[in-house]
């Protein structure tokens, strides 16, 4: 997962180059999207186990409107980056990113690739895991369909 300080580092060395986040399958935000906020988020959970654990990211909120003219440069996502250091408690927290279609979905930002026409930003999916598989029997092999008796309920 890239950091904020890796985001800025790109961002700084590619002044004006335009940025296209890009989903795992190929596709990718529209050009015109915004970044309406820059948020530090903190999750404060007990897993399956009884284990107290504690993330924290920084999430990009993006919004694509309606003004298709609107083009958000590496200079300008820097410089909100910037303004958002009064929230952002360190540069090393890992960088998700917020889009909206059809239902909201976070992803972690996986990548940054400097290219001659501009600044490819590599989104991977989130997924969800059992932090405590030791406690909750998840540790065991899960029996494949054709090894599962319908009788020993599988």
């Amino acid at each position: 997962m890239t950091t904020v300080a890796s985001l800025k580092r790109a961002l700084e060395e590619s002044p004006g180059a335009s940025l296209r986040f890009v989903f795992p399958d190929g596709g990718f935000i529209p050009d015109h999207f915004h970044v309406t906020e820059v948020g530090h988020v903190t999750k404060d959970f007990v897993d399956c186990g009884g284990t107290r654990r504690t993330t924290s990211t920084c999430v990009l909120q993006t919004l694509v409107a309606h003004d298709r003219d609107h083009r958000l440069d590496s200079a300008r996502l820097a410089s909100i980056l910037g303004l958002a250091g009064s929230v952002l408690p360190s540069d090393d927290l890992p960088v998700e990113i917020e889009y909206e279609e059809g239902t909201t979905g976070l992803y972690a930002l996986d990548a940054i690739d400097v290219q001659p026409d501009g600044v490819r930003l590599q989104l991977s999916p989130k997924h969800t895991a059992c932090l405590a598989p030791d406690k909750c029997g998840l540790e065991k092999p899960v029996p494949s369909e054709e090894a599962c008796d319908p009788a020993g309920g599988c």
